[in-house]
Parts: structure tokens; C-alpha cells; sequence
């Protein structure tokens, strides 16, 4: 099995996008810097997604620097130097050898260089692509061309054209490759295990963060040093705060508990929310609200398919989570009139899914040239539809405050249909009632 993305891939990678820029083009991406959490202490380092996509190399402080001139890409990679004071207090740098080496790079350089050689570097490019997002990028692209505009008499040429590279990157991301689909299959489905396991270690008492704590085991102990982000374990009234991490609270007898959380997988991230009872067993109103969420869960997922328009698969779960509420009396009225009026939203709020891929909320446009996308093989999105009746809700009755519920899966869309790649993980009530009570 696949454990990795391949040198030849990344190579590809890279060969894909410069055959989309014309000649005399060059290609800067920088790669993510160490964070200060607090004192003298960082953060884990992580890379960031675009500069890993087309490298590989996960050392923070590098540049990455790709020429097209004549027809033929030149690979250039800024990093660290070695430094064996540095080393023996933070670890092994790769170095400009090692890069060499290892990464494919034509050319490599200290990244203490990067002011003196990139002016010389870009001298003669007509094109620079870049992020614009990334400010200290932009920061530095600009002292570059300073440097290049004053020696202008000397017959240097700076770039004439400064291009957003982000419109040509991301379309790269959004569709995965086979390769990125075995990471993204690995991902979800360790993220799925660990939501079996919390399923199995929930019962009254249990601390929301002792659940995520076995959450996170899972994802170590199979090769996940890293969450793709903060797991929710939401308790009662909390799993109506879409985005709860403190994870502080005793579950409760009685209540419901929703856990959203995932694995990151060689770069890959794994999105996944099930909603169970902590005793077990679904109340009356906890399983009419869970089986209108479920109902549009499935049914947007059976939409999944080439050519099925983005926001359609939306307006299904907003059909049918309006209808449910309209027959279990939380809304009152024609469901089409509820709808344009938008009434669902004091309990649906969010859209139904995201991309995903390297990053958990992944990038790629969901509109083209003024119009919902239209999905295409290789696209993985999630379809988590919810349904959350706040605890301060005084329009509905009490049985139903407090109550929230969310359904998610990760689908890969194939060239035929989609493929569930969380189901693993139980979403039937009799299912998940019988996983807990075993």
C-alpha cells in the first residue's frame, strides 16, 4: 500500500504547473515559519500545504523558486544551512546538499541568501506568480524589485507582471490524484476508527476531553502525529456551538454528544462528525431530529456524481431538513415559503459540506465564472448536514433545547458516482446503539 506521495509525483506536480505559464515565467512559494505558542516555546511545526504540494520538503524558513525559460524549468530551493550548534538543540536540517540529494532541486542555496540571489535570479523574467495572500511574501517580492528597479543602467530587468498564483494552484489541489486518494482513504478511515473507539469509551461522567484524548491516541498510534485540526466533543448544549474545542465538560445522562474531529495522514486530512447518546440510547426528540439529519445526509450523498452542481446538493439537505422540522412542529408554515425565507437557518446555519484535501476546509473555487461549480472526478468534499435547537430557543418546546446534531462523511467523487470513505464509522441509530451497548 501507498504510504506516501512519491518523488515522481511531486515532479509531476511541478511539471503540471509551469506548462500552464508561458515562457520566460518564474514561480515563488515560501514555506511556512516556526510560531511562537508562548515564552520560548513553539508550535508543532506543520508546513504549509501549497509550498509541500510541489516539494515535499518540510523544513520551515525555505523558499521555493521555479524558472521557465526557453521551455526548460529550472528547480531552485532556498533552506536552512547547516548549523551544528542549531542541530543539537532543534534537530537535523536537510541543508542545500541535502536537497539536492533528496528533492530533485536543480540549484540550492542557504536561505540566508535569499535578499542577494532572487534579484539576480529573477533578472529577465517577464511573468512572477505568487500568493498575494501571504504578506510577508509580498513584503519581500517588492524589496526584490527595488533592488532590481535601481540597477536598471546595468541592463537588469525586473518582472513586469506580478500574477496571483493561487487561481492556477488551488484548481491543481481540488482534483486529487490517485495517489492523494489513498492518502485521503487512509486519512478518513483512521479518523473514522477513533470515532468507534470514542463511541465505545463514552458513558456518563466521561470528561469531553478524556474522549478526545482517546481520539487522538488512535490517530498516533496509526501513524497521525497530528490532528487536521482541534477535535469538538461537544456535551449536551455544547454541541450546539459549531465550532466548540474546549472539550472541558462531564458528559451527562441523557444528553447527546457530538464529536467532530480527524486525522492528518501524510499531509491529508480526515473530517468526520457522528452525534450519539452518552447513556446509549436516543430519546423520543433525539431520534426525531437525528433521523431528519441522517435522511439528508443520504440523500445528498446518493446526489454526488459528475456534473451535480455544488449548491444542489445544498438546497436538498435545506428541503429536507425544512420539511422535517415543519412535521415535527419546530417551524411552523409552507415549507417553499420557509425556505425563501431563509427560516431554517436559526437551525441549519452552515452550508452542507467543504472541500477537503491537505487542509481540512481545502481550497478550490465553488463558484466558476459566476456559477455553482459543477463536481468532477477527484473532488472530495464533505456532506455534513445538522440540525442545533439552541438551549435559549423559547419559540419551540423544551424537549427540544439544547439538542444539536451534525452528520458528516468524507466523499470522494469517482467517475461514476462517489465513494464514502468514512464508513466505517456507524451513522443508523440501531447501529451505533448496538456499537455502545456492546
Amino acid at each position: 500500500m501507498l504510504d506516501k506521495i512519491t518523488a515522481q509525483e511531486f515532479s509531476q506536480r511541478r511539471a503540471t504547473l509551469m506548462q500552464q505559464l508561458d515562457d520566460n515565467s518564474a514561480v515563488v512559494i515560501q514555506s511556512a515559519a516556526m510560531q511562537k505558542r508562548n515564552s520560548d516555546v513553539d508550535y508543532l511545526f506543520r508546513q504549509d500545504s501549497t509550498f509541500f504540494y510541489f516539494t515535499g520538503f518540510n523544513e520551515p524558513d525555505a523558499l521555493l523558486l521555479l524558472k521557465k525559460v526557453a521551455g526548460v524549468v529550472e528547480y531552485h530551493l532556498f533552506c536552512q544551512p547547516r548549523d551544528k550548534e542549531m542541530e543539537i538543540w532543534f534537530g537535523y536540517r536537510c541543508g542545500a546538499a541535502g536537497v539536492l540529494e533528496n528533492y530533485q532541486a536543480d540549484f540550492a542555496y542557504s536561505s540566508e541568501t535569499i535578499a542577494e540571489k532572487m534579484p539576480q535570479l529573477l533578472n529577465g523574467t517577464a511573468a512572477l506568480y505568487y500568493s498575494f495572500g501571504r504578506e510577508n511574501l509580498t513584503q519581500q517580492v517588492q524589496l526584490w524589485l527595488t533592488s532590481m528597479h535601481k540597477r536598471s543602467r546595468q541592463g537588469v530587468t525586473a518582472p513586469v507582471q506580478l500574477m496571483q498564483l493561487d487561481e492556477i494552484s488551488n484548481e491543481m489541489r481540488l482534483i486529487k490524484s490517485a495517489a492523494e486518494q489513498q492518502m485521503m482513504r487512509r486519512a478518513s478511515s483512521i479518523s473514522a476508527q477513533a470515532q468507534v473507539k470514542a463511541m465505545r469509551e463514552t458513558k456518563v461522567g466521561v470528561m469531553e476531553y478524556q474522549l478526545d484524548a482517546h481520539i487522538q491516541h488512535h490517530f498516533a498510534i496509526n501513524g497521525c502525529a497530528q490532528a487536521a485540526y482541534p477535535s469538538i466533543v461537544g456535551g449536551g448544549n455544547n454541541a450546539c456551538i459549531l465550532h466548540y474545542i474546549d472539550n472541558s465538560q462531564p458528559l451527562q445522562d441523557k444528553q447527546l454528544v457530538l464529536i467532530d474531529s480527524g486525522a492528518e495522514y501524510q499531509y491529508y486530512a480526515g473530517d468526520i462528525t457522528r452525534t450519539f447518546p452518552v447513556n446509549g440510547k436516543y430519546s423520543p426528540e433525539q431520534r426525531a431530529l437525528y433521523e431528519v439529519v441522517l435522511k439528508a445526509n443520504l440523500s445528498c450523498i446518493e446526489m454526488i456524481a459528475p456534473g451535480t452542481p455544488w449548491d444542489k446538493i445544498h438546497q436538498r439537505a435545506v428541503l429536507i431538513i425544512t420539511t422535517g422540522l415543519v412535521e415535527l412542529g419546530l417551524l411552523q408554515g409552507d415549507v417553499d415559503e420557509l425556505i425563501a425565507a431563509e427560516a431554517y437557518r436559526e437551525y441549519f446555519m452552515h452550508k452542507l459540506g467543504h472541500w477537503l484535501g491537505m487542509d481540512v476546509h481545502d481550497v478550490g473555487n465553488y463558484k466558476v465564472d459566476g456559477q455553482w461549480r459543477e463536481l468532477a472526478a477527484g473532488m472530495v468534499m464533505t456532506v455534513e448536514p445538522g440540525i442545533y435547537v439552541s438551549p435559549d430557543n423559547n419559540q419551540v418546546e423544551e424537549r427540544w433545547r439544547g439538542i444539536g446534531i451534525r452528520i458528516e462523511d468524507d466523499v470522494l467523487v469517482t467517475e461514476n458516482g462517489s465513494e464514502v470513505m468514512s464508513r466505517e464509522v456507524p451513522k443508523e441509530i440501531a447501529a451505533i446503539e448496538a456499537l455502545m451497548a456492546s
